[in-house]
């Protein structure tokens, strides 16, 4: 029997820098992406957001010029958002080769947070990939909110996740946007999304609010998950993420 193979992204330097009174210069970016790429051996490196400021430019810059010395420029990886083609324009100016774009994954934050309709939505997505693509940028997309959006709008996420496959998406991702999943409920909701999309490669984000983002990440793999986000420690935004270690 084959042994799955699981990808892991670490997020220390994008979501794991948005814990409180944590903030790196861009020598210690440097540093810990060297570590992570050579001696940990993660699959890939979310290090940032597009258009954060001038300092967070500097530090991508650095990090990507040790990256084409060590070839390693393609496990690089930025949060990007649909911004009329900002994003997608920043990554190509310093040289990103992958946006992980940032979408919403329940009807409630598309229609309260964005004051739009999914078809609106879906048509902003849609030009920001075709932009993406002809810029040679490829895209991962993040369904933010995906937790709440399988409970309480599951034919938007279909939906959703039906139109990206018509479109260059590289990988979907599924957030535990609030951290509300327990391990049960993980391994219920990713099932049936393996299930439902065989072929697709999805990646689980947790967030540790009650204490579960390991576990719930542990869940997801059991459930057929492709890839997996963490951070060293467990860092992260309110009570963090799912700890690498």
């Amino acid at each position: 029997m084959k042994i799955p193979t699981i990808e892991i992204m670490d997020t220390t330097l994008r979501d794991g820098e948005q814990m409180q009174n944590v903030s790196y210069t861009s020598e210690e970016k440097l540093t810990i992406s060297k570590i992570l790429l050579t001696k940990v051996k993660v699959d890939r490196l979310e290090v940032t957001s597009a258009r954060v400021s001038e300092g967070e430019k500097q530090s991508v810059l650095k990090m990507l010029k040790w990256a084409k010395e060590a070839d390693l420029v393609d496990r690089f990886e930025i949060l990007g958002f649909i911004d009329k083609n900002k994003s997608v324009d920043w990554a190509k100016l310093v040289g990103i080769k992958c946006i992980n774009l940032l979408t919403k994954g329940s009807f409630k934050h598309c229609t309260e947070q964005l004051k739009k309709t999914p078809e609106q939505h879906i048509t902003d997505i849609r030009e920001t990939i075709l932009y993406a693509a002809e810029n040679g940028i490829k895209i991962n997309i993040y369904l933010e909110d995906f937790s709440n959006g399988i409970k309480t709008s599951a034919d938007y996420v279909y939906t959703m996740i039906d139109t990206l496959l018509t479109l260059p998406v590289k990988r979907i991702m599924l957030p535990d946007t609030l951290g509300i999943l327990n391990p049960f409920e993980t391994f219920e909701h990713i099932s049936d999304i393996v299930t439902r999309y065989p072929t697709t490669h999805f990646d689980f984000h947790s967030h540790n609010d009650y204490g579960l983002a390991t576990a719930n990440a542990m869940a997801a793999i059991k459930a057929g998950i492709q890839g997996i986000h963490a951070t060293v420690n467990g860092m992260g935004e309110r009570a963090g993420n799912g700890s690498l270690d």
